[in-house]
């Protein structure tokens, strides 16, 4: 029982800050379970030719090309607390890089470094459980914006995430009446919560049925 408890211990804090080799599998095994609901965030931020974007907790970043081939003229932004998944995603999207389209930075997870009213478009996935202080956190959120900047927050059904064993370790869950309340702690309009059901693999190597939204929010 103990190893048990370990190892979904373990899991959990990959999930949330992926790290050493393990942590590069975490990491791909993430972006292939997670590719719909990333897709569905930026399909719903409706990216137009100049804007710029910033994405939090990007993971491997390996889905970075299809949100700049989305509108042209476009600049990206990530930002992480896992030092090994900046790197990942550095090496992964050097010549977006080198192009000057993308960077990728490092932050406490807590104060977001830039500017007041910087970005257009802001996307997170499956990163709010782990926010350590979320009414703070969307209102820093809320202050990078843009007036009319739109927010898009992928997440998983909250009945759905208690299904799953290892979500007990350090995982804060929502549901939709969550992300309504916390949305108007920052005075974000709610435009759509959308939902979707998937079938996916879950990590103990089994298919299972997830529901997820993606509540975008506007400035």
């Amino acid at each position: 029982m103990n190893q048990d408890k370990d190892f979904l211990e373990q899991l959990a804090s990959q999930l949330s800050c992926p790290k050493n080799t393990e942590g590069i599998e975490v990491a791909n095994n993430m972006h292939e379970s997670n590719i719909r609901m990333t897709r569905s965030a930026i399909n719903a931020l409706q990216l137009t030719d100049g804007d710029l974007i910033l994405e939090l907790g990007h993971g491997n970043c390996k889905h970075l090309p299809e949100i700049l081939e989305k509108a042209d003229r476009t600049s990206y932004y990530g930002l992480e607390i896992s030092e090994l998944m900046q790197k990942q995603a550095s090496e992964l999207n050097n010549t977006a890089t080198q192009a000057n389209r993308a960077s990728f930075h490092l932050y406490n997870g807590q104060k977001i470094p830039f500017a007041d009213s910087t970005f257009n478009k802001i996307l997170t996935v499956n990163t709010i459980y782990f926010w350590e202080n979320p009414e703070e956190f969307i209102k820093e959120i809320y202050r990078v914006l843009k007036p009319g900047g739109l927010l898009a927050i992928s997440f998983a059904d909250k009945n759905f995430m208690e299904s799953l064993p290892f979500t007990a370790y350090g995982f804060d869950l929502y549901s939709k009446e969550r992300i309504h309340s916390l949305a108007e702690t920052a005075n974000f309009k709610i435009n759509d919560i959308s939902s979707a059901t998937e079938r996916i693999k879950s990590k103990a190597g089994d298919e299972v049925e997830r529901l997820f939204y993606v509540a975008l929010l506007e400035k």
